[in-house]
């Protein structure tokens, strides 16, 4: 009999340690209600271990639940992921910096781009994914700085893969005899292993956008305390998230005051805090907005993340689709065709828009994504864009003779 395909949760957001622990508490809950799960952490911080309070690795390890259940845990070596899938490629620019006059340690030092080791990160959880040993994957994502240059690698990979490698790698087959003509002396041109790690790396990222992107398979979780400026931040969270096609399917408004306290000195923060948590609700509309109170003791271990876990979603069910709202649609409009773009929080002012050849290349509030148009879409013209209940529409015209128009803004 064939299992559910396993569902991945990226828990993201400005809720401190308090975000590891949501996402704990989730892995835990689900793990004790029958399900198979692993959890995972990309954050560098590696606050997973604490939060479960057993030691953690690279290699994912078994965690013993009172109630039963399968629940396994990592924290993912990214230096380690980073030479394995990286290294002929390290190898490579480190001999062209030295070719140059770059010495070796400062040549090590400038290939390992920031961010670069997290990306491949995203290269286990698929591999997690495919192993089916799991019917749920729990990602303890970064801060959201962190978290949407992770999850906009992929795209931004893709596009320099299609446009730079591809005619990259003939030029070197080009040059490579000229090279070796020259002898050492010559400038180092990268062998067929180099291009075939990227090539490697691009499919792999490839998949995973496919993955992240597909809303009944995985879903964002943000977790935000109630204050002013982290809510402000989430909204710009959710608005770049969207631009990248990543569906929320709940927010958790982490560490409110409970009702049972009634200490004078309290109640301007309590009312604060019921104004913070008013917001996020009617800002996130129909978004499930879930609740946890804050604790009267910490939440140390399974025992304590239970606790939380149904603090958190009560009756229902943490492995489900909470909100199925997909970021990124293509409508049909008699004979046009409509990209819709789900863009909430955002003013038209905030949005640059213009096509260059296959791609639609977009700005909002300043978090850029070049967006490959699907083959439909790039033999018609951009006949004008508008928002609409917070979506951008992007209108594609057919024309007799498709010449793709530099400039379109909404």
């Amino acid at each position: 009999m064939s299992r559910t395909p396993t569902r991945v949760l990226l828990f993201t957001g400005k809720g401190g340690v308090g975000k590891t622990s949501v996402a704990a508490a989730t892995a835990v809950r689900a793990a004790a209600r029958g399900a198979r799960v692993l959890v995972t952490s990309t954050d560098p911080a590696h606050s997973l271990a604490d939060a479960l309070d057993r030691p953690l690795g690279d290699a994912a390890t078994s965690i013993e639940l009172a109630t039963g259940g399968a629940l396994a845990a990592q924290q993912i070596d990214a230096q380690q992921r980073l030479e394995r899938h990286w290294r002929e490629v390290r190898d490579y620019l480190v001999t062209l910096l030295s070719w140059g006059g770059v010495g070796e340690v400062q040549a090590e030092e400038l290939v390992l781009l920031p961010g670069l080791d997290e990306l491949f990160a995203l290269i286990d959880l698929r591999a997690q994914v495919r192993s089916g040993r799991y019917d749920l994957v729990v990602v303890d994502c970064a801060p959201t700085a962190e978290t949407l240059r992770l999850l906009s690698l992929p795209d931004a990979l893709r596009w320099y893969v299609d446009r730079v490698l591809g005619p990259g790698r003939r030029i070197a087959r080009a040059m490579r005899p000229l090279s070796r003509a020259r002898g050492a002396a010559g400038l180092p041109v990268p062998e067929d292993d180099v291009f075939g790690a990227v090539d490697r790396v691009h499919a792999d990222l490839a998949a995973v956008h496919e993955l992240l992107q597909d809303p009944a398979r995985s879903s964002v979780r943000l977790v935000v305390n109630a204050e002013r400026l982290v809510v402000a931040e989430t909204q710009r969270t959710a608005t770049a998230l969207s631009l990248f096609g990543y569906g929320i399917d709940a927010v958790v408004v982490n560490r409110l005051l409970p009702d049972a306290i009634t200490d004078p000195y309290l109640a301007r923060w309590k009312q604060r805090q019921a104004g913070h948590l008013a917001t996020v609700r009617a800002a996130f509309e129909p978004t499930p907005v879930l609740t946890s109170p804050l604790f009267d003791d910490e939440l140390d271990g399974v025992q304590g993340l239970a606790r939380l876990g149904d603090a958190v979603y009560g009756d229902l069910d943490e492995t489900a689709v909470l909100d199925d709202s997909r970021p990124v649609t293509i409508v049909t409009d008699g004979d046009d065709q409509i990209l819709r773009l789900s863009l909430p929080f955002t003013a038209k002012d905030d949005v640059d828009l213009h096509r260059r050849g296959p791609d639609l290349h977009l700005a909002v509030a300043g978090v850029r994504r070049t967006v490959s148009l699907p083959a439909a879409l790039q033999r018609r013209e951009v006949g004008g864009a508008r928002f609409v209940d917070g979506h951008l529409e992007v209108r594609f015209v057919t024309v007799a003779d498709p010449v793709p128009s530099p400039v379109a803004s909404p």
